[in-house]
């Protein structure tokens, strides 16, 4: 059975070289959310693997995501990975702080966001 992963992003060209690096990456479901509300209507529907979120959303944004995620008992240990155009040192503690796992800064190279992929679902 393939893991699942959300995507929370609302720029659809990053949504899309999203899904489109982690189905090179491997036999992973895929879901999508434009932004933090829709990612939060997603995940009692579906029992995802890993979350990956941007920051900057309408709505609820991606640090308000992660901190309902980590405070909530059946997401709190699902592995996060925020990617980002907030590129400076405290953006990214920022967003490690409030629980996620890693930081990944856009642009970014593929391979980077599949080596993370294949580090938190293999």
């Amino acid at each position: 059975m393939s893991k699942k992963i959300l995507i929370a992003e609302d720029s659809l060209t990053m949504r899309s070289l999203i899904v489109s690096t982690i189905a090179a990456t491997g036999d992973y479901q895929t879901f999508e959310a434009a932004n933090g509300f829709e990612a939060l209507r997603l995940l009692p529907r579906e029992k995802v693997d890993l979350i990956i979120t941007d920051i900057n959303m309408p709505d609820i944004n991606g640090l308000e995501l992660v901190s309902f995620i980590r405070s909530n008992e059946n997401y709190k240990l699902t592995p996060l990975i925020i990617i980002s155009t907030e590129g400076s040192e405290r953006d990214r503690e920022k967003g490690l702080a409030l629980g996620a796992n890693d930081y990944l800064v856009k642009p970014f190279a593929p391979v980077k966001l599949q080596d993370l992929i294949h580090k938190y679902l293999d």
